[in-house]
């Protein structure tokens, strides 16, 4: 399998301060990753780096074979084979527009509708995506009208409107009640074992949203990688205590997993 996303040495230092030092890691073509890490671990940078939209202070970062900053890269063909979810992309878009056109959007690269003509090809996959993932009942909804639950269901069809080879989500659960959460992490984890998906990886801060399907996780503290790997080895109590820096279990039954922690003696 080639490399999807591959970090050599890198590190990304703003104000003296290093949100990611010293990182090495690479996602090959089909897995799915979660980044796990507390506040200002860094998986928000280690995911805009992944975007492009992030260059390393030091080290080397190709995604999809090319490399950011490197003669011939153009960023600006690059993006549209990735796709990204996250708070960042949903406070870009008209809260006026409708959940067809906000997901429309996509594919031209664009945030807001101007005088594009779209294709029906276009309309018949943007609703497609909405429909796999529980939104046809809300197409003429105005984006700004959702609740939590249904805009993240939105964006993520949205990113996957440019058929994309890597999909970003940054947590994509936060902020959303027990059902909303439950709900998408059904819906992320039918689209995680779907082999025709793209390779993904997704930020959070909680085991519990990790949805069956998932591979692999990454595990980052002060901008420093404290384990990389199968989900079944690396997702253990004794890492993610050292992640969040008190005791914790990790629990797994059937395929999700659950983390708490140490009673108080």
């Amino acid at each position: 399998m080639s490399d999807v996303l591959e970090l050599v040495d890198v590190s990304v230092v703003r104000d003296g301060r290093a949100l990611v030092d010293d990182v090495s890691w690479s996602v090959k073509e089909g897995e799915r990753w979660v980044i796990l890490g507390p506040n200002g671990a860094g998986k928000t940078t280690l995911l805009n780096l992944a975007s492009s939209y992030l260059y390393p202070s030091r080290g080397t970062v190709a995604i999809l074979g090319e490399h950011l900053g490197g003669v011939g890269t153009d960023v600006f063909e690059l993006r549209p084979r990735i796709g990204m979810a996250g708070v960042a992309m949903a406070d870009k878009l008209p809260k006026r527009q409708t959940v067809l056109q906000t997901v429309l959007t996509a594919a031209y690269g664009m945030t807001a509708t101007w005088h594009e003509d779209y294709e029906a090809v276009d309309e018949e996959r943007a609703r497609a995506f909405l429909d796999r993932l529980g939104m046809t009942e809300y197409l003429d909804r105005r984006f700004g009208t959702l609740s939590e639950g249904e805009r993240k269901r939105t964006l993520i069809a949205r990113a996957m409107m440019t058929d994309p080879e890597l999909l970003l989500l940054d947590e994509p659960a936060a902020g959303l009640d027990l059902g909303g959460r439950e709900d998408l992490v059904r819906r992320l984890g039918r689209l995680a074992r779907d082999p025709y998906a793209p390779s993904m990886i997704m930020v959070t801060h909680h085991v519990e949203e990790i949805a069956p399907g998932f591979t692999h996780v990454l595990m980052i503290r002060q901008g420093r990688i404290l384990a990389a790997g199968p989900m079944e080895t690396e997702l253990s109590s004794r890492n993610l205590s050292l992640c969040f820096g008190l005791p914790l279990v990790v629990e797994r039954t059937g395929d999700r997993y659950t983390a708490h922690g140490l009673p108080l003696s």
